[in-house]
């Protein structure tokens, strides 16, 4: 399990066996049907159907493969690997380029604790914080990705109507807390933006519920599924603080459901 194609010995074991559980997280019984969303919001249902043709596995897990660029002072190339079984946790192991040095390791989330662990050279440490605040903001990007990359689960949340036309909202019930999402759907069915009020601290001032968002640029079938293949995302979304607050542009290269 790493993000370059390198042994999977060089990740700790502990986290090779945590992708190895949310990797075989069971499925429930039975596949897709259109009748099985009849009780949800429109704009769900609207984007389901698009998304899962019928006779789709209810698959709990998935795992991606993308590239792109993450902002850290400046925007940096990154590949990454990442599996993600909502509501029981993810892991996001990737390699960016600073100053034309390796920087890796993984943020996670599972067993209702967060982590982040980042090193330079694979050595030299320059992230690494578990508390409660990376753990609840952690727990917001679980519930976020599970929306944007598994609409299989979407059994594992409750639903209702969104804020505005074309939008439902996602709540997933992460350990204790509950994590909302609304998600924007246009006339085809194709998922265009995620928002939640995600725990963080973007600007450094303390750690609160702030706009966070994604905005899917393309979308593409991956084993019969259609998900977001190309997005950005970031802080103060819907503000116009927006452009500031973006961090994060990936493309999915690969993707496989389990």
């Amino acid at each position: 399990m790493t993000t370059d194609g390198s042994s999977a010995s060089a990740a700790p074991r502990s986290l090779r066996a945590e992708w190895a559980r949310l990797a075989a997280v069971p499925a429930p019984p039975g596949r897709f049907s259109p009748d099985l969303v009849a009780g949800l919001p429109e704009p769900a249902r609207r984007w389901l159907t698009h998304a899962l043709a019928p006779g789709t596995p209810l698959w709990p897990s998935v795992r991606l493969r993308m590239r792109g660029e993450i902002k850290i002072g400046a925007w940096r190339s990154f590949t990454a690997r990442q599996v993600l079984a909502p509501p029981h946790g993810f892991i996001w192991a990737a390699t960016a380029r600073v100053a034309g040095l390796p920087v890796t390791g993984f943020d996670r989330y599972g067993s209702g604790t967060g982590q982040m662990r980042w090193r330079l050279l694979g050595l030299v440490p320059v992230v690494t914080a578990a508390n409660p605040d990376v753990t609840r903001s952690a727990a917001g990007r679980l519930a976020g990705e599970g929306a944007c990359w598994l609409p299989t689960a979407y059994g594992a949340a409750r639903w209702a109507d969104g804020p505005e036309p074309d939008t439902a909202v996602a709540t997933w019930r992460i350990d204790d807390v509950d994590e909302s999402v609304s998600l924007r759907i246009d006339r085809d069915g194709a998922l265009r933006e995620v928002r939640l009020q995600r725990w963080g601290n973007p600007d450094g001032q303390g750690f609160g519920r702030h706009p966070f968002g994604v905005a899917i640029e393309t979308e593409r079938a991956f084993g019969g599924v259609t998900v977001p293949s190309a997005l950005r995302a970031g802080w103060w979304w819907g503000t116009d603080r927006q452009g500031a607050g973006e961090f994060f542009r990936a493309e999915i290269t690969d993707v496989t459901f389990g």
